[in-house]
């Protein structure tokens, strides 16, 4: 999995590209996600095609770890399947996803 970080304004980007596994790509996501000052960030899922359950719940934890620090996490981008999955687990309910990049970094 890789990460490429960009700035739009005040917000952080992170173009994900790949799976978020256990054992492939967890540890990436949480490094970036722990070294983000910004408090405004955006997870472009456009080329995730897929997540498992421990990917997920390192979503979930990025997704805290940032509101804790007083910031905010949305998501745009999400492929089918991860969307799915995301609403068979009812936390689509928790995230704001957006299709759009562009209304997404208005958004906030």
């Amino acid at each position: 999995m890789q990460i490429t970080r960009r700035k739009n304004g005040d917000v952080t980007i992170f173009d994900i590209k790949g799976k978020i596994l256990i054992g492939e790509g967890i540890t990436e996501l949480r490094n970036a996600i722990d070294t983000e000052e910004g408090k405004s960030l955006l997870l472009n899922f456009e080329k995730v095609p897929y997540l498992d359950s421990t990917g997920l719940g390192e979503v979930v934890r990025s997704y805290t770890s940032i509101k804790n620090k007083g910031g905010v996490v949305k998501i745009v981008n999400l492929t089918n399947k991860v969307k799915d999955l995301l609403s068979v687990t009812k936390l689509i309910t928790v995230f704001e996803t957006f299709e759009d990049e562009e209304k997404a970094v208005a958004s906030f």
